[in-house]
């Protein structure tokens, strides 16, 4: 081989090893220089100043660059104007800060690139994976004949459990098997049950499975926007009174907006009463698990027939890392196929494992390595205190908005969620609708210049109609001290956008005062010239 090109891949020369040193540390600077040392969650740039910074640069320049030029013109123009999800005030989205320690394990996986379809591409990864998955079963309360497989995220995850959903149904309901047959004649009628507050991901899965976002029925959440039970089943009489074929329930361990997690205990009856394959989506809540005070919580996710769960959320994992857990191994039979290049039969005769099997994906990161080294280095209590701290600066955040009377809570945090408004000055002469218009307008107009402020990177979410503010706490570092500086940054936007709109709208109404038609058919600008 050339020694250009043996340089270009870390192996055993000397040349490479130190190219890969140096770009290794040359990206450790720029990381820590641009983006841990940050002075904000955001450097406030706005999508057309960044657009025009990369058209400088083509895409794929005939000569390539120095090393050390590049990482340092990728620190300037990228590095730093990215999301600084380490920072406290960072809280929109269930997007989480990766814990060192992952960091460097994502440098191990990267730098192994072992793929986990087959054994003779991972060899140990395998057999580690396995080993991580069959705990991960364990501590959800699975039993031995249990089993799962390391996923993307939830998205995957979610759309794993109604794909054997679907399978399961179609064999037991007809004899007919989907992987070979496609869809049964019979498929327009089956429906999936989920909450009003599920994730979007089930109406999407239902669609990918060729059922249509139409195979989706939403039951009504009560006050604390968790699926009410009684609803549910007064659904599923009607629905089997009306022919139609409900097979899957989808329980929500930790909700979008406000973390609520449904009865878990109460649906399991319910799917078992009505052969229902009952799927609960833990993305969010799973890390509870790890808590010694809120464990409890996810009391009867084991009744469920598949679970999601996600690491890049309250596991601190970078994306992507989540898994997807099966009660029933055997379950995993309906997705399996075996290519001759690559998991044939014989290999299963001999012991060999071929993790393809049980997966919608062919190649696959080593995932679980970040998990495995994180649990090794924190160990599951520094976990559980991590989590519990979160959930308590939730609780603090709210009792904050609670007692301030230019804030309004929307519903008490269930986890590490709150959902909140900026209540603005009532306008004489406005309607309702008027102010509510406002009022959202307004919302919008708060995030949106936070961020450009870099102070604050916050999320907003529709909670009766209304656009709500949301802070996302699943950081340890942010605090209630920091929770408490951005309320006041929302205030004080929010009083200076609102002084600024009632000026507008002052100023528009004396202009069409200005412009009336006077009685006499000449309007009063013409009077006054």
């Amino acid at each position: 081989m050339s020694p250009v090109y043996d340089r270009l891949f870390l192996n055993g020369s000397a040349d490479s090893q130190e190219e890969y040193r140096q770009a290794m540390t040359r990206a450790m600077d720029v990381l820590i220089r641009d983006f841990a040392s940050a002075p904000g969650p955001y450097s406030g740039a706005d999508p057309q100043s960044l657009l025009r910074v990369y058209r400088e640069f083509p895409v794929c320049p005939e000569d390539g660059a120095p090393l050390d030029a590049l990482i340092e013109r990728i620190g300037s123009t990228v590095v730093r104007h990215s999301a600084v999800v380490t920072d406290p005030a960072c809280i929109a989205h269930l997007h989480c800060p990766p814990l060192s320690v992952s960091l460097a394990a994502e440098a191990l996986v990267s730098g192994t690139n072992q793929s986990m379809d087959s054994w003779d591409q991972s060899m140990s990864g395998t057999l580690l994976e396995e080993r991580i998955t069959a705990w991960l079963c364990g501590i959800f309360g699975y039993d031995p004949g249990s089993d799962g497989v390391f996923t993307s995220g939830g998205t995957q995850s979610n759309f794993m459990g109604l794909l054997l959903a679907r399978n399961h149904f179609a064999k037991r309901q007809w004899g007919w098997d989907i992987q070979r047959q496609g869809l049964p004649p019979e498929a327009s009628r089956m429906r999936i049950l989920c909450s009003e507050a599920a994730h979007f991901t089930v109406k999407q899965s239902a669609a990918l499975l060729g059922l249509g976002e139409q195979a989706v029925v939403t039951v009504p959440v009560d006050s604390r926007h968790r699926m009410c039970p009684e609803a549910a089943r007064d659904t599923l009489a009607a629905l089997t009174a009306g022919g139609l074929l409900p097979f899957a329930l989808v329980a929500t361990a930790g909700t979008t907006d406000f973390g609520s997690i449904d009865p878990l205990r109460e649906l399991a009856a319910l799917a078992r009463t009505y052969g229902l394959w009952l799927h609960a989506d833990a993305a969010y809540g799973g890390g509870l698990v790890l808590s010694d005070t809120h464990a409890v919580r996810l009391r009867g996710l084991e009744l469920a027939d598949s679970i999601t769960v996600d690491f890049h959320k309250m596991f601190y994992q970078p994306i992507s890392c989540g898994a997807f857990l099966l009660k029933e191994r055997r379950y995993f039979d309906s997705i399996r196929l075996n290519a001759d290049y690559l998991n044939p039969e014989e290999d299963e005769d001999h012991g060999i494992p071929n993790l393809v099997t049980k997966s919608v994906q062919t190649t696959r990161r080593f995932d679980s390595l970040k998990l495995y080294m994180s649990l090794q280095y924190l160990g599951r209590r520094t976990f559980g205190e991590m989590i519990d701290s979160t959930v308590e600066t939730a609780r603090a955040t709210a009792r904050l908005i609670r007692q301030d009377p230019q804030l309004e809570l929307i519903g008490e945090p269930e986890m590490n969620a709150v959902v909140f408004r900026y209540v603005p000055p009532a306008s004489p002469g406005e309607t309702e609708e008027e102010a509510g218009l406002r009022s959202d307008r307004l919302h919008t107009e708060i995030r949106t210049q936070l961020l450009a402020e870099g102070r604050a990177v916050v999320a907003r979410t529709r909670v009766g109609g209304r656009v709500c503010l949301k802070f996302t706490l699943l950081n340890p570092r942010t605090t209630p001290v920091h929770t408490a500086g951005i309320l006041e940054e929302v205030k004080r936007i929010g009083i200076m956008l609102d002084r600024a709109d009632t000026g507008s709208r002052a100023a528009r109404k004396n202009t069409d005062s200005v412009n009336m038609e006077p009685s006499n058919g000449t309007s009063t600008k013409a009077r006054a010239m």
